[in-house]
């Protein structure tokens, strides 16, 4: 599988937005913390539907192709074309994740536990910056999983925020959202000097 630092370099390539860049590295991280997390309530590696490695390639390339030279059907599609172009080897489980994080636009429907826990932290990784970002100190340090839940709980607040979307979690990953918060924050604040918060 395609390393890490081949990941980032591509992505560095394609994406300009620094914060959808970090958005994929929150993700990253938010992936590799759920996985374990599954792995901690029994759940078989069919099931899991792939290693905690490509749960977190996964989520770390997900928006790789996330671009305007990228129309939305083909975005979570793209970026494994282009890394099989460069001679890397991705995993097809982890090619169809990525395909299903946005599978309202390519029809790639998630499948199993990596495929839904992509698309039910997309969105939350975006709420939990945004519930960061108006702290005084805007320091993941400082977030609580309370104010994460407050204003997940504010439709106002973060609009583009799919709630519907982290709020499957529970059906889809046997994850409530308090739990699905606190594991993902924890993920987050982990690596909150590569993220800039």
């Amino acid at each position: 599988m395609i390393s890490r630092e081949a990941a980032l370099k591509i992505i560095e390539e394609h994406v300009e937005n620094k914060n959808i860049i970090k958005h994929m590295i929150a993700l990253e991280a938010v992936m590799g913390e759920v996985y374990r997390e599954l792995k901690k309530k029994g759940k078989d590696e069919k099931s899991l539907g792939g290693t905690e490695a490509e749960y977190q390639m996964a989520g770390l390339l997900h928006d790789g192709d996330y671009c305007d030279e990228v129309p939305p059907e083909k975005q979570g599609i793209q970026i494994t074309e282009w890394v099989k172009d460069l001679g890397f080897e991705l995993p097809d489980n982890v090619s169809h994740a990525m395909a299903a994080h946005n599978w309202h636009n390519t029809g790639i429907k998630p499948l199993n536990l990596m495929d839904w826990t992509i698309f039910c932290a997309d969105s939350l990784t975006g709420l939990i910056v945004a519930a960061c970002l108006v702290l005084p100190s805007k320091k993941l340090v400082d977030l609580k999983v309370e104010s994460v839940l407050k204003r997940f709980k504010e439709p106002s607040f973060a609009k583009g925020t799919r709630r519907e979307e982290i709020a499957l979690g529970e059906e889809k990953l046997g994850i409530p959202l308090n739990e699905f918060v606190k594991i993902s924050l924890s993920a987050m604040q982990g690596i909150h000097e590569e993220l800039g918060l």
